[in-house]
């Protein structure tokens, strides 16, 4: 079996139909009929089951189904490689950041779409779970992310890259404040309700953050678990809670109504860093990029 014969079993799988399958590869029927039977003959096996129109993969087609996927994205690195050894920078680039991570990109690529204009993106934001599948599908050349990375997969799969660690700051409705306050202690905070950035597989910037109040035996009540860093600053504006997040999140946001507040009584700062496939090559722009990330950052 080749690449050919390759995609033209993907889009088979993917298109369900020979018919429709043989006008998205711009071919006849009766050819890509034959050659879906020789990759059977070949293999060995039987990679649809043939019950009315639909064509549904076997188990032995949805393995080659996902191994050929993997593949192709391999042979496609491979090219870019090989294309970038006499060409410039461009091409599109495929990243992904964490929400709480976002406002760490527009510096750079502004700066980075002036230098490599060739250069188009693809941007995905999501939690460690969806980034990590993303990238173990090479969907994504790399992400920005909070560490340490949490996914599905091994850690020992990953290359990272650590960026400069961004210090952890309170979030107060302006009324709860007094005025020209800088700074207060946990003791202080702890007194507030508290809104946390918590889910069911999402615990690491919460557990960071109340780990040190429960170093000075403190224990804020907790009004309210967030999903989204969003969701944690709305309420915070609203003035249903008070919430301690990593600085640069603001970045993000405007909302009205928050006071920042340095801690004085604890060193809470949040590690960053740039986690991509320790078996992957990156192409150039994505190694320029993250040339630019430390530079700024």
């Amino acid at each position: 079996m080749d690449m050919r014969q390759l995609r033209y079993f993907l889009a088979i799988a993917h298109e369900g139909q020979i018919t429709r399958a043989a006008k998205q590869l711009n071919m006849e029927q009766p050819p890509l009929s034959r050659q879906l039977k020789l990759i059977e003959q070949e293999l060995g096996v039987v990679l649809f089951d043939r019950n009315g129109k639909r064509l549904q993969l076997t188990q032995a087609g949805e393995m080659l189904r996902n191994r050929a996927l993997a593949l192709m994205k391999q042979f496609e690195e491979t090219i870019t490689y090989v294309q970038e050894l006499g060409e410039g920078v461009q091409g599109v680039l495929s990243i992904g950041a964490v929400v709480s991570c976002v406002s760490l990109l527009p510096p750079v690529l502004r700066q980075f779409t002036e230098k490599y204009p060739q250069v188009t993106f693809k941007i995905q934001e999501g939690d460690h779970f969806l980034l990590g599948e993303l990238l173990e599908n090479r969907d994504l050349e790399f992400i920005v992310t909070r560490l340490p990375f949490q996914s599905d997969f091994q850690s020992q799969h990953y290359s990272v890259l650590p960026l400069p660690s961004d210090p952890f700051v309170a979030l107060l409705p302006t009324e709860w404040c007094p005025q020209n306050t800088r700074a207060m202690t946990l003791e202080q905070l702890a007194r507030f309700p508290f809104l946390t950035l918590k889910t069911d597989r999402t615990t690491g910037m919460h557990t960071q953050v109340f780990d040190q109040f429960k170093r000075l035996g403190l224990e804020p009540k907790i009004v309210s678990e967030c999903s989204s860093v969003a969701i944690a600053i709305s309420l915070v504006s609203a003035g249903i809670g008070a919430a301690i997040l990593p600085e640069s999140i603001m970045n993000s946001f405007a909302p009205p109504n928050v006071a920042k507040i340095s801690i004085q009584d604890a060193d809470l700062q949040s590690n960053i860093g740039v986690v991509w496939l320790r078996d992957r090559h990156l192409s150039k722009s994505a190694r320029h990029l993250m040339d630019m990330l430390v530079e700024f950052s």
